[in-house]
């Protein structure tokens, strides 16, 4: 993985991203320890979109490595505001570090950094289409809780249309032996082109429009908020918004070793009352993404083998 971009789980075998995870779980002793290995490499952080999780906690994986950052998290405060478009602005920063990480709103935005970038690019989310790393979180979530992903029953419910999240995770998890289950209103359904590349490989999944036809069957609920800046139309989000909501009674049923998961932010598709649960994963996702990450950005560098 020495000076490759990471851009899409499907460009990665299940060899390579099992690697990866059994990485990010010695980087718990790193952050014990402490580390030097990153010691004068400097990441780039550009970030076009609001980020609070995938920013910070790149940025925590280059310092607890030892390196350091520089970059953006408000575009307005960079040359984008004079019109600099990116390609541009990929080939200078480029000369001020030794690894990019960037999220774009703009679908293929990570492509187009990839191929006009001399050092490696890390997508942290762009458009609607992936967000690579945070399917690898979501991995390690569920292989931490039950130490095989095959096997498993896992829903993955919400804004299956927009949501990037959802689409990573699908492709990561067409690589394991176990039973998909997509969750939302109907014009929200995962779209075509996932569907189409599940097919191709004879993946096998189900669609339900009701979380609570399929919920008691599950071993994993992975939820998602709708994404009301994706929408093209405002009154659409406001005809979706609440349309479904996880809360003690909806997990009343579920099996004993039950997990939920959310990428995060949430709005009120969790209630609060369900975050006191033994099910409630979803705070342990941030921390296996800072391990996640700091393996990734070691491999990457060529840090470690």
């Amino acid at each position: 993985m020495k000076n490759s971009h990471f851009i899409s789980i499907k460009n990665f075998s299940k060899k390579q991203i099992e690697y990866i995870l059994k990485t990010a779980e010695k980087m718990e002793d790193i952050i014990h320890s402490g580390t030097d290995i990153a010691k004068n490499k400097i990441l780039g952080s550009l970030f076009y979109e609001p980020s609070t999780r995938t920013q910070m906690s790149f940025s925590s994986a280059m310092y607890r490595l030892g390196g350091n950052v520089i970059g953006f998290s408000d575009p307005k405060t960079s040359s984008k505001t004079k019109g600099e478009n990116l390609t541009d602005t990929i080939r200078c920063v480029s000369n001020y570090c030794d690894i990019i990480v960037i999220r774009h709103p703009l679908e293929g935005a990570d492509m187009l950094a990839a191929e006009n970038s001399p050092v490696p690019i890390i997508s942290a989310g762009c458009g609607t289409k992936e967000h690579p790393t945070q399917a690898l979180l979501d991995l390690l979530t569920i292989k931490k809780e039950y130490k095989d992903i095959n096997g498993l029953n896992i829903g993955i419910l919400g804004d299956l249309k927009y949501g990037r999240t959802v689409k990573s995770l699908t492709y990561a998890l067409s690589l394991y032996d176990c039973d998909l289950n997509f969750i939302s209103p109907p014009s929200l359904k995962m779209n075509k082109e996932v569907l189409n590349y599940l097919n191709e490989k004879n993946i096998q999944y189900k669609e339900f429009k009701d979380v609570m036809d399929v919920i008691n069957d599950l071993d994993v609920l992975y939820v998602t908020r709708i994404q009301k800046e994706r929408f093209p139309d405002p009154t659409e989000y406001l005809k979706l918004k609440g349309s479904y909501k996880i809360d003690l009674s909806t997990i009343k049923n579920v099996k004993e070793s039950f997990i939920i998961m959310h990428p995060l932010p949430r709005l009120d598709e969790i209630a609060y009352e369900v975050d006191n649960t033994k099910h409630a994963k979803y705070f342990k996702q941030p921390y296996y993404g800072l391990l996640v990450r700091m393996a990734l950005i070691s491999l990457i560098l060529g840090l470690i083998e």
